[in-house]
């Protein structure tokens, strides 16, 4: 078992810009591989800002023409800001690197953290992260009154909930009962050591996502722990809790690459 620190790089009043983060990333991943430090996770909270992953497509991006600063993680387009705790595990990973394995550990590590808050969350396949899974789509109230066979969303894949009003904005969906993602995941490995990571909405202003598509996901919205609740988390509250699980998880876990079972003739 290695050794496994966190930084908290600033909060609140002492948010750190976009990026000055990206900058500290990189240092300390080209020291991390070069054995000068051990597996670090930094923790902060930006100011509002929109990044763009390498998938992003130029139709996801905010209409109003909004700033947003291209990265290099995996993913699509998210927003960042004032509430949600983000978190970019820096950690070398034995090899064959696994990457999804690592995704998955840190998706493992933010269902324990909301499930000491009461929040049950869930893995949906196909979409990284971490969600709360909404009611069957037959028991979900419909925007405008419609029924599901007239949804838009139902019949057309280019629909673009930003033009429609906001029953179909992402902030709404807990509203219309349907899944919601409460922490957005992006990552990237180089020479083994990964960047980037989550952010875990706590009590943010879940609108700043309704110019954009968040993740790139037409038929699904946002959350915060807060709202699932029906009362005020903070940061505050929230950061013993996520370092206790990210080093469960990450700093005390075998990182190993899955095993991935042969199918037989």
């Amino acid at each position: 078992m290695s050794e496994f620190r966190f930084v908290r790089m600033g909060f609140g009043a002492d948010m750190v810009e976009y990026q000055v983060a990206w900058d500290e990333q990189r240092r300390v991943h080209a020291a991390r591989f070069a054995d000068e430090v051990p597996d670090t996770c930094l923790l902060l909270e930006h100011p509002a800002v929109y990044t763009a992953g390498r998938r992003t497509a130029p139709e996801e991006r905010p209409l109003d023409g909004t700033p947003v600063i291209d990265v290099d993680r995996g993913g699509k387009i998210t927003w960042h800001g004032p509430g949600q705790l983000v978190g970019y595990p820096i950690q070398k990973l034995p090899r064959p690197v696994d990457v999804v394995a690592h995704l998955r550990r840190l998706e493992d590590a933010v269902i324990a953290v909301c499930a000491e808050f009461g929040v049950e969350t869930s893995r949906v396949e196909g979409r990284a992260g971490v969600w709360v899974l909404g009611d069957p789509v037959e028991q979900r109230p419909q925007p405008g009154g419609l029924t599901l066979d007239f949804d838009p969303r139902a019949a057309d894949p280019e629909f673009d909930p930003r033009l429609n009003g906001p029953e179909y904005a992402p902030s709404n969906a807990g509203q219309r009962r349907e899944d919601r993602k409460i922490c957005a995941m992006g990552i990237r490995v180089a020479k083994g050591v990964t960047m980037h990571g989550f952010a875990l909405n706590v009590n943010p202003d879940t609108s700043n996502f309704d110019k954009i598509i968040p993740c790139g996901i037409r038929d699904a919205g946002v959350t915060s722990l807060s709202y699932e609740l029906g009362r005020e988390v903070t940061i505050e509250d929230v950061l013993p809790v996520a370092e206790k699980h990210l080093r469960r998880v990450l700093g005390e876990a075998d990182l190993h690459p899955r095993t991935v079972e042969k199918a037989t003739a």
